[in-house]
């Protein structure tokens, strides 16, 4: 029988892709390197202590942990993804890709956000996914419009100023 994969791809942008694929092969290589040394010196130095008071040792086997755990999500993700086309094609509401000017009201600031997918979300550098409550509220929303999030003091009303 032939099993289908039914795991939505993950939206990556050309650029994501591109970081995704460096930062996996960095971990595969330099970051395995790293850990297995921290590994080995933290065995030598337990030789001479208590194996079981050895912290080191189980802060390095954690590192490992984690670095495998990284290793395995960026490979899930590197299997099943799908490009997010910004061809520049005009459009006049919100798509996975487009970057997007909104004002919050009450606020005189505006802030601009690029629609990505959960993978390459990093809110710090303005970069939403399109599963989080604004990217959600976002999608499909034209210029002038206004959209409402739940938040958790209430609800936050914004106003789509730009697209692009």
């Amino acid at each position: 029988m032939n099993t289908i994969n039914l795991l939505k791809p993950h939206l990556l942008t050309t650029n994501g892709l591109k970081k995704l694929t460096e930062e996996l092969e960095r971990l595969k290589t330099v970051g395995r390197e790293e850990v297995a040394d921290r590994l080995h010196r933290a065995f030598e130095d337990g030789q001479d202590a208590d194996f079981v008071d050895n912290a080191e040792l189980e802060a390095a086997r954690n590192a490992q942990s984690f670095l495998e755990g990284r290793i395995q999500e960026l490979e899930g993700i590197l299997k099943n993804y799908q490009i997010i086309d910004d061809n520049g094609d005009p459009h006049d509401y919100v798509r996975v890709g487009d970057w997007v000017t909104v004002s919050e009201e009450g606020v005189d600031e505006t802030e601009r956000y690029h629609l990505v997918g959960p993978a390459e979300a990093d809110p710090v550098e303005g970069r939403i996914s399109n599963e989080s409550p604004l990217g959600q509220a976002l999608l499909g929303a034209k210029v002038g419009d206004e959209v409402r999030v739940k938040a958790p003091n209430g609800i936050i009303e914004f106003r789509v100023v730009k697209i692009g």
